[in-house]
């Protein structure tokens, strides 16, 4: 077996692994927020159509760097149904360990956070569903959010087939 075609081969194996550990992936994008996320900036996703009898487990993903503020990230995301009919849920997530350094996966200065919303979701109406998230960080003791959140700089949703 010739070098090159050795090679190929590995890397063709190294490929197939890679798309193979990801199988429950249903639907995964992000979105780039900028430098900086305006609170009146909201992360919109239109997701492909499910299969209405399968349950899938939904995450919101966040890319975030050592600008990042806060120890949590409180997130208002909504789940808008075919029919106009939205579910509105408020999370919090924690995204530093307790000596400050970033949660998330990652070799740089830049984290992956996956972060769980629902599990065993079902998609039974016909039609388009949307995702919108926007940040609800507020700095203690203040009743105005954070302006303009440093740190972040993609918000991303996950569909994960539960079978």
């Amino acid at each position: 077996m010739s070098l090159r075609l050795r090679n190929n081969f590995i890397l063709l194996l190294v490929a197939v692994l890679l798309f193979s550990c990801d199988e429950k992936r249903v639907f995964d994008e992000y979105k780039s927020v900028g430098k900086e996320w305006h609170k009146d900036s909201v992360v919109t996703f239109e997701l492909p159509q499910l299969d209405a009898k399968k349950m899938y487990n939904l995450y919101v993903n966040v890319r975030d760097n050592d600008d990042y503020p806060f120890n949590n990230l409180f997130l208002i995301v909504s789940l808008e149904h075919p029919n106009r009919q939205v579910k509105v849920d408020t999370l919090e997530y924690q995204m530093t360990n307790p000596d400050g350094t970033l949660l998330g996966e990652g070799f740089t200065d830049i984290k992956e956070n996956k972060l769980f919303y629902k599990d065993k979701q079902l998609f039974t109406q016909k039609g388009i569903y949307k995702i919108h998230i926007k940040h609800a960080v507020r700095q203690t003791g203040k009743i105005e959010g954070v302006p303009s959140l440093a740190g972040i700089s993609d918000v991303g949703f996950r569909i994960e087939s539960t079978e």
